[in-house]
């Protein structure tokens, strides 16, 4: 298992594409702060909670210019209906082969009514204008995440 980016250093590059289809790169967005959210499925309670509770408080992240973009390995096709489903008004990105969730450390072994898996950890990642990690935020509480990382953005 791959750990985690250190706060503190330079947040791994990536390049996927949206529910749209355009590619985007971490680097396009140097200048502005980013909540770089990963989560495991599109359309699960934990997952629709945490997209909601970010969208609710979307203005209050434009107010301080940051960019939001959520991650899974769901396809552009589910990532598109997730957000139309749910009036989300941030990028959705396609991480179908998972080569940047392991970048990121989040692709775990994960335990479920007595079962093991491979899967997303509910992880997110605050980088600053520089791209550099500001803060991991780990064993992420869906329905108060958003709130959390507001009041660290500031």
């Amino acid at each position: 298992m791959n750990e985690y980016p250190k706060e503190g250093s330079k947040a791994p590059e990536f390049k996927l594409s949206d529910q749209d289809g355009k590619v985007h790169e971490l680097k396009d967005y140097l200048g502005k702060q980013v909540l770089l959210y990963f989560y495991p499925k599109d359309d699960t309670p934990g997952c629709t909670t945490e997209a909601c509770t970010i969208r609710d408080s979307f203005s209050d992240f434009e107010k301080l210019g940051m960019v939001v973009l959520g991650v899974s390995r769901d396809d552009q096709k589910k990532h598109k209906k997730f957000q139309e489903k749910y009036s989300l008004p941030f990028t959705l990105l396609s991480d179908i082969e998972g080569a940047v969730c392991e970048s990121y450390g989040v692709w775990q072994n994960k335990k479920f009514m007595g079962k093991e898996y491979m899967g997303i950890a509910r992880v997110s990642f605050l980088i600053d204008e520089k791209g550099i990690v500001k803060k991991v935020y780990k064993a992420v509480k869906p329905a108060l995440h958003a709130g959390e990382v507001l009041v660290d953005a500031k």
